[in-house]
């Protein structure tokens, strides 16, 4: 068994170049590693990587393999549509950018209260129906970041859909803020198909206090923690794909691993590493940098956020970790430059109070 989808969000970069510098050879090789081992899902999105992840599509996958041999999905940037016609302005454009004349998977992008609202508002999810009726959206559905009751609500509403996209992980499946067992089984009930993102949170349970990494190696030694966490996500009954922000070759041949699903007694030992994950990590960033393209200061939200975490659990190593804040903001977005405009937190899928957190590694760091 194995569900994975190849996410085109953390592509490799080239070693010293900039933002949108990517190393397009090497994720060529990824693209072919994952399909020799029986991959064929790749997902994108509009504003993923500067618009770069779509034409890292067309130039990795849709110009070097036979379309029917894959799947590509997209999704409506449905937050930025001002009109009707501003779905089909977008759509249009991403056609061009991936190179395809039709998506096997089309959803409507990071639906939440206040994006639903404005989907509803320009007619989005008729939209997407139109699209599915005409061929050029085989499967339609939408990516979500919100509580299981609105979600309830929209499924209701809106059953013409086939699929719904959740973050699901074995450390947000009881948490108030994600409700990953909650959304989860909403979707169940409503008879569609979950996709997944964040099963690894970000690379966040690929790397894991060491107390924890030990309980799980007792128990299966050739285990990583990202093959854990995995295949908790890949053992629920009705998850279709899970997506895997991968940049690595060895990373793909890993994940591609075929398993037989988590024991009853696997999915206890998880909930006992949830418990010591929970104790050693001040701040739940997944690193998506969502808050980043929002911050007018230009603040490196989540490589802060990764040395508050560094300084959490390993407060004795302060001297170490002081030098690398120093060489990331010594040409600004230091933390103490925050205005507490509040535009991170609006935009953080998971619900971070992330100007409480940027003003407490002001303290620790800017002594």
């Amino acid at each position: 068994m194995n569900k994975l989808g190849f996410g085109f969000l953390r592509l490799k970069r080239l070693e010293g170049g900039g933002e949108n510098d990517f190393d397009w050879n090497a994720v060529n090789e990824q693209v072919d590693e994952f399909i020799s081992r029986g991959g064929y899902y790749f997902d994108t999105a509009y504003t993923y990587l500067n618009g770069f992840s779509e034409y890292g599509i067309r130039e990795c996958v849709v110009r070097r393999k036979p379309r029917v041999s894959v799947q590509i999905c997209d999704k409506l940037p449905g937050y930025k549509c001002k009109s009707r016609e501003d779905c089909g302005r977008f759509f249009g454009e991403q056609l061009e950018r991936c190179g395809v004349d039709y998506f096997d998977v089309y959803m409507l992008h990071w639906l939440n209260a206040r994006n639903y609202e404005k989907a509803e508002r320009y007619g989005e999810f008729e939209f997407l129906r139109e699209l599915k009726e005409k061929g050029l959206a085989r499967r339609i559905g939408f990516s979500y970041h919100d509580s299981a009751s609105l979600l309830d609500e929209i499924l209701t509403a809106h059953p013409e859909v086939d699929l719904v996209q959740i973050q699901l992980n074995y450390l947000d499946w009881e948490t108030a803020g994600i409700e990953s067992r909650k959304c989860y089984e909403t979707i169940v009930k409503h008879g569609k198909k979950v996709y997944v993102m964040e099963p690894v949170k970000g690379g966040s349970l690929a790397s894991l206090p060491g107390e924890a990494e030990a309980l799980l190696r007792a128990a299966h030694p050739d285990w990583s923690p990202a093959a854990w966490a995995l295949r908790f996500v890949q053992s629920l009954p009705g998850v279709e794909i899970c997506l895997s922000g991968m940049n690595d070759i060895a990373q793909v041949r890993e994940n591609m691993e075929q398993f037989e699903p988590l024991t009853e007694d696997d999915i206890a030992l998880l909930a006992k590493v949830r418990g010591i994950i929970e104790r050693d990590t001040k701040v739940p960033c997944t690193g998506c940098r969502y808050c980043v393209s929002h911050c007018p200061m230009g603040i490196q939200i989540p490589d802060i956020f990764k040395m508050l975490n560094e300084l959490h659990r390993w407060p004795a190593e302060s001297w170490k970790i002081q030098p690398s804040y120093a060489q990331l903001t010594k040409n600004g977005g230091a933390a103490s430059s925050c205005i507490k405009c509040g535009n991170c937190a609006l935009n953080c899928p998971q619900h971070i109070a992330i100007p409480d957190f940027i003003a407490e590694a002001a303290a620790s760091f800017e002594k």
